[in-house]
């Protein structure tokens, strides 16, 4: 590890981002996850937008990549529409 005034602070705003975005990233995985255990399709409709909006501003930040939010939209998407 180097000693560099500046290293060192790279290494301190590094380890505050990394906590961030892996709490930010949890939340989403937890939130999707709540999504596909949902049977009832009006619940999972109102829950839809939520998801959705999050995964977006996720996407925005870079914390997920674009392509990832597009994709488990997508998929999820589908899984409330194949509800009955």
């Amino acid at each position: 590890m180097a000693n560099h005034k500046s290293c060192m602070k790279r290494i301190r705003q590094t380890a505050t981002r990394r906590l961030h975005n892996r709490y930010y990233a949890k939340s989403m995985r937890t939130a999707v996850r709540k999504l596909r255990d949902m049977t009832d399709k009006e619940e999972a409709a109102k829950f839809l937008p939520k998801v959705q909006s999050m995964l977006d501003k996720l996407a925005k930040t870079n914390i997920i990549h674009k392509n990832k939010a597009a994709n488990i939209k997508s998929s999820l998407m589908e899984h409330v529409n194949k509800l009955g």
